[in-house]
């Protein structure tokens, strides 16, 4: 998710649906490419549709895995494979696998892993497991949020304005039970990283840092830059600005054509 917090505030919803569900929520920790995450379950899903279609599949051999003249695809495969069947002997080739696996496939078995904790927990506590996944991971009821400040002048924040965001930022963040992870000055942005509470409301807990900074000077722009995708770099920054900026413009155009036309 990606978003200036000027716009609806997506996150919100998101909070409301999580609330609405009824089941133990298991978030997955690692950073994994969303793209990666997509195909894994894509695939997952295809290949558990094929399989319906079947009777009397084997049970997929675990020592593949570990076999090099095995190919990669091959391998994928069998990972969901062993990911889709309850049963906890899968589940630690799996593990086992996680904890050496071929370097292009590490994430996939990571994505195995999880999948097959959930179906496995799901039985034994008999209740719906939902998985939350994002780019940037998470930990126990924490998802990991990648935020962009802008200075309000666009300039670089001096040593001063550093010191009062980062003392701003962590009172904030212990206030609304989130965790401060990292944050960085560059150019005239600041880059904000941690993990927030699943029912927190976020743009409260932003706006709460950014008002409070600003009461030494209003150096920080209300407007912000928040994704669980991916952190971003510089470049992607300011692309995603300059783009945002470019719209703004067309519906001005827009608005005030309506306006000369009424």
């Amino acid at each position: 998710m990606q978003m200036e917090l000027s716009d609806e505030n997506v996150f919100d919803k998101l909070n409301e649906v999580i609330s609405d569900i009824n089941g133990s929520l298991n978030i997955l920790e690692e950073q994994i490419d969303i793209e990666l995450q997509m195909e894994y379950f894509k695939f997952s899903k295809e290949l558990k549709d094929e399989n319906e279609k079947k009777t009397d599949l084997p049970f997929p051999d675990s020592n593949l895995l570990f076999d090099e003249s095995i190919s990669l695809s091959e391998k994928k495969e069998i990972l969901v494979l062993l990911a889709s069947v309850e049963d906890v002997e899968a589940f630690r080739a799996i593990e086992k696998y996680r904890n050496d696996p071929d370097g292009e496939l590490k994430e996939w078995s990571v994505l195995a892993l999880q999948e097959s904790r959930m179906l496995i927990e799901s039985s034994l506590l008999d209740e719906n497991q939902v998985f939350i996944s994002t780019g940037l991971g998470g930990r126990q009821d924490k998802l990991r949020y990648f935020v962009v400040l802008i200075h309000s002048e666009e300039q670089a924040f001096n040593d001063i304005q550093k010191k009062v965001v980062r003392s701003e930022f962590q009172y904030a963040f212990d206030d609304f039970g989130a965790e401060l992870e990292n944050i960085d000055f560059t150019e005239q942005f600041c880059t904000v990283l941690g993990l927030i509470p699943i029912e927190a409301p976020i743009k409260e807990l932003f706006q709460k840092a950014i008002r409070d900074s600003n009461q030494f000077g209003d150096f920080i722009k209300e407007n912000f830059i928040v994704t669980n995708v991916k952190k971003l770099n510089l470049s992607e920054i300011k692309d995603f600005l300059k783009k945002a900026d470019e719209e703004e413009k067309t519906d001005q155009e827009s608005e005030d054509y309506d306006e000369e036309t009424d």
